[in-house]
């Protein structure tokens, strides 16, 4: 879901329980688009969390604080200088528009009282965070916007603060019942379509659980509503309103077995059998519990795009030598013709004319007449020679292409692993990693460039899993991992899995004597498949052997072993019956 106006609205509600006559004690800026804000209210110490990432914007408090970098950014450093102990005077959300306002009253250099605005726009690409003198002008913002970047609005030091109205669109919490009618319910769309494009911070999901609230299908169009139809949408529309204006929110996530599908303020009520819903205290919880992986990846995969990009490129070259070395392998396929060319030639050839195009002879290999082509200008030995030529050179490059195709397959998977390990990477230790296989492979140049006295990187770790009766199960994050956890750690007696013929993770079951139950084989099994490049197929082959079981061949690559026997399941990409240590 979108975060409309309707979140904004709870959200607001939920700021002012905490900060309002609260000040603000300490202002960090992690990220290059986001703000961790420490204050004090009725309720105590609170930190908030102010992102503006084009991908992801957010605004929730936090328990959690992250990491600041060593010298402050300026835009942080500005902030501290005039609102570092300011107090908070109001918050508001201009009608129904993804903003969010912080009046602030703090002391200048002299000593007297002034008064700065601090703004949250969360607009998706366009989102910022804007700091304003109390006359609307602009003094700095998180993100500079400038004339080429922007026809609509420059956001820049000096300019006079505005919120764009780019689209012509009605307050919800104002709309007469008229206007909705004339506006809403004459656009040449569909009703869902209709509600969130002519109402400001109503997403399409809102849209639609108002259209099913009203028992009408979304996808209808909304000319063809009749009278009784057009009031029962309005009036389930300003039921809707009502609350926001109330404050009435009851903050949920939707799952899907054990997925999050969307969050809400209101109890959806569109949602089938199939799906559930919990509730939470309060927006700032349903927006940590939803978003903290997604925003975590989001991160990881902008910070992780340069190794794709090169692991990428890398892979298509591979595939596309492949495709080429195979056609050349097919084309060898024609030496033990000329083979037999030869050889016949030798066979049959004493009583030839000389200037034959051609003779017809009896193959005794397959007791089938066939018809050899012959150069006139050459003699029969001459004609057999050239036949043997092209049989050796053909299975000359038969026996190179074979010892070719299986270095550029072996390139592949071991690619296709590094691709993988992209794809599970939570941390910028993981991609440190990473960078570090990638380098001694040398796909990208190696560089020491660390300075004296800088710290170095914690060392990322296996995932680490427990069973609800005891068992610990790991997980290779990275092919250097998964040789670790498989030949360092494991024991012989312990069992291990992998996904059947593609990239995954080495997972490890730790196990005494060898035994374990059948319910926990199914768990690895789960487990493996989620971290395969087959984690969104419904089903994935697993092979599962114990470790003494599995060798890795001189020479191989990190991450590459072999086994000779083994047993099979088929398992569910799933992290069910485990929890994260």
């Amino acid at each position: 879901m979108a975060f409309d106006g309707i979140t904004i609205a709870a959200m607001v509600k939920e700021l002012h329980l905490n900060l309002d006559g609260g000040r603000f004690n300490k202002i960090a800026q992690p990220e290059a688009d986001e703000l961790l804000i420490t204050g004090k209210g009725a309720n105590g110490q609170c930190r908030l969390l102010l992102s503006a990432s084009a991908s992801l914007p957010l605004i929730y408090f936090t328990s959690k604080n992250k990491p600041s970098p060593m010298t402050a950014p300026n835009f942080c450093m500005l902030l501290r200088k005039h609102i570092g102990s300011a107090r908070v005077s109001d918050i508001r959300q201009p009608g129904m528009e993804r903003v969010v306002m912080f009046e602030l009253e703090h002391l200048n250099e002299l000593g007297d009282p002034c008064k700065k605005v601090l703004i949250m726009e969360l607009m998706g690409k366009h989102s910022n965070i804007i700091f304003c003198d109390d006359k609307g002008m602009i003094l700095d913002s998180i993100k500079h916007v400038s004339s080429h970047m922007s026809s609509v609005r420059e956001v820049l030091p000096g300019r006079e603060y505005f919120i764009p109205k780019t689209q012509d669109k009605l307050d919800p919490l104002t709309v007469s019942e008229e206007e909705f009618y004339d506006v809403v319910c004459r656009k040449p769309c569909n009703v869902s379509r209709a509600v969130y494009s002519s109402l400001t911070g109503i997403s399409p999901v809102v849209a639609e659980e108002i259209c099913f609230r009203a028992s009408i299908d979304g996808s209808d169009a909304a000319q063809s509503l009749d009278e009784a139809a057009r009031v029962h949408l309005y009036h389930t529309f300003r039921r809707l309103m009502d609350q926001v204006v109330e404050g009435d929110f009851s903050p949920n996530i939707v799952y899907r077995g054990e997925e999050p599908v969307e969050y809400g303020v209101f109890a959806f009520q569109q949602y089938g059998p199939e799906y559930h819903s919990v509730e939470f205290d309060s927006v700032s919880q349903m927006l940590e519990t939803y978003y903290a992986t997604k925003n975590t990846l989001t991160r990881i995969h902008q910070k992780s795009s340069d190794l794709r990009r090169i692991v990428q490129t890398a892979l298509e070259r591979n595939r596309k030598k492949l495709s080429l070395q195979e056609k050349q392998m097919k084309d060898t396929a024609k030496k033990e013709k000329y083979k037999v060319y030869g050889e016949l030639i030798n066979t049959y050839g004493y009583g030839l004319e000389d200037g034959c195009k051609s003779f017809k002879a009896l193959n005794y290999y397959t007791n089938e007449e066939i018809t050899i082509p012959l150069d006139p200008t050459m003699t029969p030995a001459e004609n057999s020679k050239k036949y043997f030529d092209k049989y050796g050179k053909l299975k000359r490059t038969e026996e190179a292409l074979t010892e070719q195709i299986a270095d550029t397959r072996s390139e592949i998977e071991h690619l296709e692993s590094v691709s993988n390990a992209l794809d599970i990477a939570l941390a910028e230790s993981d991609l440190a990693q990473i960078k570090e296989e990638l380098m001694e492979y040398g796909y990208i140049k190696k560089h020491y460039d660390r300075r004296k006295g800088q710290k170095a990187q914690s060392k990322s770790k296996p995932f680490h899993y427990v069973t609800e009766d005891g068992y610990d199960i790991y997980v290779g994050k990275n092919n250097f991992q998964n040789d670790e956890l498989t030949f360092k750690f494991a024991t012989g007696n312990d069992w291990w899995f992998h996904a059947k013929k593609m990239a995954g993770s080495h997972v490890v079951v730790k196990s005494k004597d060898g035994e374990l139950p059948d319910h926990i084989f199914e768990i690895a099994g789960q487990l493996a498949a989620y971290y395969s490049k087959g984690r969104t197929a419904p089903k994935v082959e697993i092979d599962y052997i114990q470790k003494k079981q599995v060798k890795k061949p001189a020479g191989a690559k990190p991450g590459f072993v072999v086994y000779y026997t083994n047993y099979s399941l088929m398992a569910e990409p799933s992290l069910k019956g485990v929890r994260e240590v």
